[in-house]
């Protein structure tokens, strides 16, 4: 998981729009909290079963940190939680779009990838769309990018930024939307850079 910082002034917060927040595995859920309690970052949420803190970053940025005492390291990118009135057909569209294989995790309908998942959490009424949002995009790395973005074309996905070689940085990159508003970054590639 990468997690890429821009300057910007964010029209709101992760909670309201599709992505809610996203999630790290971590070895010791009491250190990272222990950290970030001292860098002034609020607690949002406990939870046990497994062990589970949430702060809210700064410009309102929710991310929930899950314990797993086996790591390796000390933290690992985990999940991606959205949020919709719609909870299966948009694990459906990610399913399908993007490979994922359906299934439950901790009570959500998930969308689950080789190194990480997308759970699906149940709003009240529909969610802002992400752009412009502080959790303004997500994003998947591609293997054969342009042969996959030809396929979605086929398929009737708009792309909102066709194709794209980056030879400065040695990646291609593509841009969608989900029906739901998510906006989603493409990249072959990126994993490499330095």
């Amino acid at each position: 998981m990468f997690v890429i910082l821009t300057k910007g002034e964010p029209a709101g917060g992760s909670e309201g729009s599709t992505v809610n927040h996203f999630g790290f595995m971590v070895r010791s859920v009491e250190d990272v909290k222990a950290r970030l309690t001292a860098a002034g970052l609020p607690t949002v949420q406990e939870i046990t079963n497994p062990k589970r803190w949430v702060t809210m970053l700064p410009d309102a940025v929710k991310v929930e940190f899950t314990e797993e005492p086996s790591l390796k390291t000390a933290i690992i990118g985990h999940h991606l939680h959205l949020s919709t009135n719609d909870l299966e057909p948009l694990r459906a569209w990610y399913v399908k779009t993007f490979g994922g294989v359906a299934e439950t995790r901790r009570g959500f309908p998930s969308a689950v990838f080789d190194g990480g998942e997308i759970n699906i959490i149940s709003a009240t009424e529909r969610q802002a769309p992400t752009k412009g949002r502080s959790i303004d995009h997500i994003g998947f790395e591609i293997k054969n990018l342009e042969a996959f973005t030809k396929k979605l074309e086929a398929q009737g996905i708009k792309l909102d930024r066709p194709y794209t070689q980056v030879p400065q940085l040695g990646i291609a990159i593509a841009f969608i939307k989900d029906p739901w508003g998510t906006n989603i970054e493409m990249t072959e590639g990126l994993a490499d850079v330095k």
